[in-house]
């Protein structure tokens, strides 16, 4: 996904969720912070986004926009609109750490609230899924965060300790050897 498919889906779900705000989350929301980063880590053409005002519209979103849509069609990427409560684990503080990225058509209106890179890298790791991991070692290897911090973030999360433990000894190999 580029920068420029992630305005458009950003449109297009605040339009169909008659809302003027979106949460993004995901490993696009990358694109919030980075608007050009390396291929490798925008591979994906889904982006999961939630209405800020209006979540219950999620599910228009992913009717309307989602994979095997009209919209993914044509575009060849597609919006999954997503109740992300419960099922993304993200430090705390998060919503205020986002970075908000304005449609111009829209005269910034309408807006996607991408995840902080610390926050999605720590998210992502959390479930330490093979791909998660591929994808915060190639954030820890172009150097596009800050790992005291990010280690910091994964300390303060609540979630599953044995789990955490690893997540931390992977860290901190990753960081190390990188």
């Amino acid at each position: 996904m580029t920068y420029e498919q992630l305005l458009h889906a950003i449109k297009a779900a605040c339009d169909v969720s008659d809302d003027v705000q979106v949460w993004v989350y995901g490993s696009q929301s990358i694109l919030g912070t980075y608007p050009n980063p390396p291929s490798s880590i925008t591979a994906s053409i889904e982006v999961d986004v939630e209405p800020v005002n209006n979540p219950d519209a999620a599910a228009k979103i992913d009717g309307a926009l989602g994979e095997g849509s009209a919209f993914h069609m044509a575009h060849g990427f597609y919006v999954h609109g997503v109740k992300m409560e419960g099922l993304v684990n993200l430090p705390e503080g998060w919503k205020y750490r986002t970075t908000a990225v304005e449609d111009p058509l829209s005269g910034g209106v309408k807006k996607g609230l991408c995840l902080e890179v610390h926050d999605l890298a720590a998210s992502k790791i959390s479930a330490f899924r093979p791909k998660d991991k591929d994808f915060v070692r190639t954030l820890i290897v172009e150097k596009l965060l800050d790992s005291s911090i990010l280690m910091q973030r994964v300390r303060e999360m609540s979630f599953d300790e044995k789990l955490k433990e690893d997540v931390i000894k992977w860290l901190e190999y990753t960081i190390e050897n990188s």
